[in-house]
């Protein structure tokens, strides 16, 4: 069982950054692909990037050019950077890992951190 605790979420303005952190307890960290989700109170979870074990990175189209997804292995972290933020990116962010190992396909997901942009 992998544990994932996100950090770094909180009160921002319009137009402010916030740097989301997530940190895994597994020991093979750079095996897993990882996400961020966010999800609004009432809506469904939406996927908002992605970044495999090459940090090849994706993003969903309208976030592009503002988040930045990494990673760090030696720190078991990954980070998601967040520009010029907007009262719409208020929600709860989730991080996720995720690998298939030997035909079994492993999920986790983390607590959550709650962002408000909010003046």
């Amino acid at each position: 069982q992998v544990q994932l605790v996100e950090s770094g979420g909180g009160l921002v303005q319009p137009g402010g950054s916030l740097r989301l952190s997530c940190t895994a307890s597994a020991s093979d960290f750079s095996t897993y692909y990882l996400e961020w989700y966010r999800q609004v109170s009432g809506k469904q979870r939406e996927w908002v990037a992605s970044i495999n074990t090459i940090n090849n990175t994706n993003y969903e189209d309208s976030l592009r050019g503002r988040f930045t997804i990494s990673r760090d292995n030696g720190k078991r972290s990954v980070y998601l950077q967040m520009n010029d933020l907007k009262p719409e990116d208020t929600a709860i962010y989730y991080c996720s890992a995720l690998r298939l190992h030997f035909g079994e396909h492993q999920t986790y997901w983390g607590q959550g951190t709650q962002v408000i942009v909010s003046s």
